[in-house]
């Protein structure tokens, strides 16, 4: 009879800790529909995407990370971190001998499927709209179990934006605007996340909806468009009034093309949780076209190149 009741409390044992172990696992979605299990939160964290990094540290877990991309360089602790490579360098050796227990990337990325063969843990998410902000911000949040706190970040977030939005004059609303990422030229769409917080602004983006987040453009669009206002990245910055044709672009007549510097360019085309600093940079640009010409940065055609990535 011992030996009976030994062997069932044994066997209740052993069903009572696979339930708790079974309650600690955490399953989710990726960005590509894939089901993620995760045994425990995760303790070593690579991230290969400067937005997901911000945001692992916005939720108060920079210390998870073990290991970062090339342009990961936000907030200052990053900087002493492992780089592991860039868009088409990235190490696998590298991000293995770090240990991790999760990789965070993009879902554009080559390397997802040969991590996960290796037996690591891959999350694949972009937020390319608020919405997706909002959306990582929360899936970020669970895999390191933070879900108030991703609530309060996106409040400071929505309601950064909306006080940038109200301190505009009503002289700087209505303005038709031309945001570059690229001097391919790449446009951010209005349907881009840099789009959404111009039109949350009051600007009047010139790429419509239908053409996408981040349209290649040809630049006479940009002529016959006629934008009252050009915002650039310094990289891209040189050579711009003298596109053929672009010298007749109202922006560039009135002088009102504001440059960013490379580091006001990786806060503005981060999806995450600097976008707030994002708006109140794009409303001081809007204020000061409202009021003349545009006179910052005083270097904009001559700078070496910056970083918008």
């Amino acid at each position: 009879m011992r030996a009976t009741l030994r062997r069932l409390g044994l066997v209740l044992l052993a069903a009572a800790l696979a339930h708790s172990a079974a309650a600690q696992t955490l399953t989710l979605k990726d960005d590509r529909g894939q089901a993620v299990a995760l045994p425990a939160v995760p303790k070593r964290i690579v991230s290969l995407l400067p937005s997901l990094t911000e945001t692992v540290c916005e939720l108060g877990e920079c210390a998870r990370l073990v290991g970062v991309d090339r342009f990961s360089n936000h907030p200052a602790a990053v900087m002493a971190l492992p780089k592991v490579g860039g868009l088409d360098d990235t190490s696998i050796e590298a991000i293995l001998a770090l240990r991790p227990d999760l990789v965070l990337l993009s879902i554009s990325s080559r390397l997802t499927e040969r991590l996960e063969a290796l037996g690591l843990k891959v999350i694949a998410l972009e937020p390319k709209t608020h919405a997706d902000v909002q959306r990582v911000l929360g899936t970020v949040a669970k895999v390191l179990g933070k879900d108030d706190e991703a609530r309060r970040v996106w409040n400071r977030i929505d309601g950064a934006i909306k006080h940038a939005a109200a301190s505009l004059p009503p002289a700087a609303r209505g303005m038709s605007v031309y945001y570059e990422v690229d001097s391919a030229p790449y446009a951010a769409g209005t349907s881009s996340f840099i789009g959404e917080t111009l039109t949350r602004l009051g600007a009047r983006n010139i790429i419509p909806p239908e053409l996408g987040p981040f349209p290649k453009i040809n630049p006479e669009f940009v002529v016959r468009a006629d934008p009252q206002l050009i915002m650039v990245g310094q990289r891209n910055a040189p050579g711009l009034p003298q596109r053929p044709g672009w010298s007749g672009v109202r922006a560039v007549k009135d002088k009102k093309i504001c440059v960013w510097l490379p580091a006001e360019s990786d806060v503005l085309v981060r999806p995450g949780p600097r976008m707030a600093e994002a708006a109140a940079l794009m409303a001081r640009c809007l204020r000061d076209a409202a009021a003349g010409p545009v006179t910052w940065p005083s270097v904009a055609f001559t700078a070496p190149p910056g970083g918008m990535r």
